[in-house]
């Protein structure tokens, strides 16, 4: 696993949607799409995929995880919204994000936040969770080359990679979980304010 280091600087996981690189003015959907597969486009996977299509844009508009478009352009805050959906998209379901972003866009509609506060400090958190993964994965393979003793295996380079592989997936889960019951307390929130 010495090519560690290489892969996840091949991720792309540093890039973020920055607040000075959106634009001023609405876009339209087109306009939207370039900007982010522009700015994402190192952390495709494979050469052909997608990070955002009219379809997805489509999705998330119908499924209300962003608020109404005006004329077909996008503002600003459409724009912030678009980006932690990119990011959520990856560990929750669709409903779980709406779930999670529904009270935004209730904010953003009253014009009660500060969303560019709001999303410098997600950039903040998103680079300090970079660095900590960063520190994470050097203790993980460490780890994994005390699991695995090169001396009494014979395929320790491969087993190394299972083993790395099984322990991220074991992580992400354990995340994925977490994230998952935080929004559970949101509906459960939601619903005891109803009730009352």
């Amino acid at each position: 696993m010495e090519n560690i280091k290489q892969i996840i600087d091949s991720l792309g996981i540093e890039t973020s949607l920055n607040l000075e690189e959106i634009p001023k003015i609405d876009l339209y959907m087109d306009q939207v799409i370039q900007l982010f597969e522009n700015k994402f486009s190192e952390s495709k996977r494979n050469e052909e995929d997608k990070i955002l299509t009219k379809t997805m844009i489509n999705n998330y508009a119908k499924g209300k995880l962003i608020f109404p478009i005006q004329n077909k352009k996008y503002s600003k805050e459409h724009l912030i919204l678009i980006s932690l959906i990119y990011q959520l998209k990856g560990a929750l379901s669709i409903n779980d994000i709406k779930v999670t972003l529904n009270g935004i866009n209730k904010k953003i509609i009253l014009g009660d936040i500060d969303l560019d506060s709001f999303y410098k400090s997600y950039l903040h958190l998103t680079r300090q969770n970079t660095a900590d993964f960063k520190t994470a994965i050097d203790e993980r393979v460490k780890d994994v080359k005390e699991e695995i003793h090169e001396d009494t295996q014979e395929d320790a380079s491969y087993l190394e990679k299972v083993m790395m592989i099984s322990s991220l997936v074991h992580m992400s889960n354990l995340y994925r979980k977490a994230a998952e019951k935080l929004v559970d307390e949101i509906v459960v929130e939601k619903e005891g304010k109803r009730q009352k």
